[in-house]
């Protein structure tokens, strides 16, 4: 998975522009970024991650800045911290959000896997960046695309457990 590097303070208005919102996520989707990275929307591969500095998600509580990510294919974002309300966001809509204070690190097109339960993030080089622990709540939620496909399929093994 390719790193696309971003700065600090990226807004909900730079992931989902309130311009596109009447359209929908389609529409949202093609604008993601634009001011920051032009590219990103149309060259960004299912798999890929942000890597980005603090405060990502700063702004509006619009849930589309982090449905977006996932309409878009993205694995994770990897920043030192989230604004509050995007951090849920994310992981109700099954996009995971990796807590990691040495995301600085990483440059822009690096080569990047991660293992979430254990809390890793893995460089081409074979080192490896620590990140916060993920409560493994929020971990099933994100392996269930998210809280509401998480609920369906609890209610559905209860209406099938007699």
């Amino acid at each position: 998975m390719r790193a696309w590097r971003l700065p600090a303070d990226v807004d909900t208005d730079q992931l989902a522009p309130g311009a596109t919102m009447k359209h929908g996520i389609e529409v949202t989707a093609r604008h993601c970024l634009e001011a920051l990275r032009p590219e990103f929307a149309r060259d960004v591969r299912r798999g890929d991650v942000i890597v980005a500095g603090a405060r990502f998600g700063i702004g509006s509580s619009r849930e589309q800045a982090a449905s977006v990510l996932v309409h878009l294919g993205l694995a994770a974002v990897i920043a030192p911290s989230y604004s509050g309300l995007y951090f849920r966001n994310a992981f109700n809509v099954g996009l995971l959000l990796l807590k990691c204070p040495q995301a600085a690190l990483i440059d822009d097109g690096e080569a990047l896997g991660f293992d979430a339960r254990a809390g890793v993030v893995k460089r081409a080089d074979g080192s490896t960046l620590a990140c916060h622990p993920i409560p493994g709540f929020l971990l099933d939620m994100v392996e269930a695309g998210g809280l509401l496909p998480q609920l369906k399929s609890r209610l559905a093994n209860r209406l099938e457990t007699p």
